[in-house]
């Protein structure tokens, strides 16, 4: 079989998780799972957080996975539902569902459902995607209190550059938040992983892991908070074939690189029809052996180069570590002018995923 493969690290992402909760101990802490656990696996990485406190996800065809697989914790819909038709489907499977605009309250009073909804209304405090303006936020409070269709209402909103520790949006969106709920005393959700790990006024009664679950850290490496978390999946293959190269000569699509003195050429299985960037450039990280290394000329659909001067014993068939502990997922993206979300999102369906208990 080709080896190209992904490494799900199930003991990391649990750890992961209670390194959130540990930050905020205060606070309850659902697990964003969206998009197949950011391309972990939604069923089994559910499975793997049996204790988590509930769990997020984007639309209701992702929480119908998790509860047709027999997950029974609370899950949150963050973009609440998208047509009326999916609200008795919410009740049905006891769901929660985030409400960001007046069609989605209306829609509520509307229904014929068989029991009430757990509802998170959404704030925006200068996001500025969804959500009710601060000025809003009391009519539309009290409209939802008084529907039958609705149980209980926690708060929420969004920061747009919480990664960004010294800049003061985060701040403001605090304030506006605190101002926008005055007098209404229910819970609050305002803090997705970057606010997690560096703004801890943002960790109120609930907070949002996403990222951060899967070892990659949304703001700088360096700092002490983001060195707790571990990487949740290595992507993998091997070398495939290797050779010897004169000076002058130039490798791959496009003759990008050039080998400026005899250049040893390991070709690994992986390309970006397996979700590695196209776009990654020469001297992007990887570490073959466990030696670290660099991309050189441009990446395939199936396959990428890599320099094996510094390894004069590398073989075929030898480990190549695309990301994972030695090169953080990080680093690949830093290299490739993207972020580590689109890294794990990205590996497409021929990359089996191999979990680690």
């Amino acid at each position: 079989m080709r080896p190209a493969r992904a490494l799900i690290n199930l003991k990391a992402l649990h750890h992961n998780y209670h390194y959130a909760k540990s930050l905020a101990p205060h606070s309850k802490a659902a697990a964003i799972i969206k998009a197949n656990a950011y391309g972990h696996g939604a069923i089994v990485v559910a499975r793997a957080l049996h204790d988590a406190d509930a769990f997020g996800v984007a639309c209701i065809e992702e929480a119908l996975e998790l509860r047709e697989a027999g997950i029974t914790q609370p899950i949150v819909l963050l973009e609440g539902v998208f047509t009326p038709d999916e609200l008795p489907l919410a009740a049905r499977y006891q769901l929660m569902v985030a409400v960001h605009c007046v069609e989605q309250v209306i829609w509520l009073e509307q229904a014929k459902l068989i029991q009430p909804l757990a509802v998170w209304l959404k704030i925006d405090t200068g996001m500025h995607r969804l959500g009710f303006a601060p000025e809003q936020v009391a009519s539309i409070y009290a409209r939802l209190n008084a529907c039958s269709h609705v149980a209980t209402i926690t708060l929420m909103t969004h920061f747009a550059r919480a990664d960004e520790v010294e800049c003061e949006a985060t701040t403001r969106q605090i304030e506006r938040f605190n101002k926008a709920i005055q007098g209404i005393d229910a819970p609050l959700s305002i803090a997705n992983s970057p606010a997690i790990l560096a703004w801890p006024k943002a960790r109120l009664d609930w907070v949002r892991p996403g990222i951060m679950l899967y070892g990659a850290t949304p703001i700088a490496e360096d700092l002490a908070v983001s060195q707790e978390l571990q990487p949740v999946m290595t992507l993998e293959s091997a070398l495939i074939s290797v050779r010897e190269l004169d000076v002058g000569e130039s490798i791959g699509y496009g003759a990008r690189f050039t080998c400026e003195q005899p250049t040893r050429v390991g070709v690994v299985a992986m390309g970006y029809a397996d979700g590695y960037p196209r776009h990654a450039v020469d001297g992007t990280p990887v570490a073959v052996n466990g030696v670290r290394t660099r991309i050189i000329g441009r990446v395939s659909m199936d396959m990428l180069t890599v320099d094996l001067t510094p390894l004069p014993q590398a073989k075929v068939g030898d480990r190549v570590e695309l990301w994972g502990n030695m090169v953080l997922a990080n680093e690949v993206a830093a290299h490739s002018q993207t972020i580590a979300y689109t890294l794990f999102t990205g590996i497409t369906r021929r990359v089996p995923l191999v979990y680690q208990y």
